[in-house]
């Protein structure tokens, strides 16, 4: 668990550093877009990694890395517009974007602590593949709950899907890593 902690930690910083260069040359203009809107984002993107997989090549020269360190973006900006809502401050501080981007990996992150234990790192023999599989799994799910407008019977809510979705991306990225060395 030690090296996944690790590994874990050297993504979200590849992540969050891309957040905050882009949140300093666009500000937080994302902060418009409903959630559904940043559902629709994630699935482009995996959807694009499952094209990729299946076509082993790429004509726009983004690679599979880049879109699900998108994945997890993405899923982190849902997780805040959660939490603040469509209707409220459009601009956030550059401080207060960090801060909300960190307490929402945090969660994210401790969740996965409690999976891995749970789930003995499974994910590790895990295809990259079945982990987009998954990754657009959940965004489908999450559209037919906003579709419901959250009026679901036993269905876990729409924040832990976007864990989920930012710990499976991860943990791809992960593997990818591995891979490479």
């Amino acid at each position: 668990m030690a090296d996944t902690l690790k590994q874990y930690d050297e993504v979200v910083k590849t992540c969050s550093d891309l957040f905050l260069k882009k949140m300093h040359d666009y500000g937080t203009a994302w902060r418009i877009l409903r959630t559904s809107s940043l559902t629709d984002q994630i699935f482009i993107k995996a959807n694009r990694i499952r094209t990729l997989q299946q076509k082993g090549t790429s004509m726009v020269g983004e690679g599979i890395e880049d879109e699900f360190i998108g994945i997890i973006n993405y899923s982190v900006m849902a997780l805040i517009q959660l939490e603040l809502g469509e209707d409220g401050q459009m601009e956030l501080d550059p401080q207060q974007g960090e801060a909300l981007y960190h307490k929402h990996i945090d969660i994210t992150k401790a969740l996965m602590m409690k999976k891995n234990h749970d789930y003995g790192e499974a994910w590790r023999d895990m295809r990259v593949s079945s982990l987009t599989d998954l990754i657009l799994m959940k965004v489908l799910r999450v559209k037919q709950i906003e579709d419901l407008k959250g009026k679901t019977m036993v269905s876990e809510g729409i924040d832990a899907n976007y864990q989920d979705m930012a710990n499976y991306a991860i943990f791809a990225m992960i593997l990818l890593n591995e891979t490479k060395q």
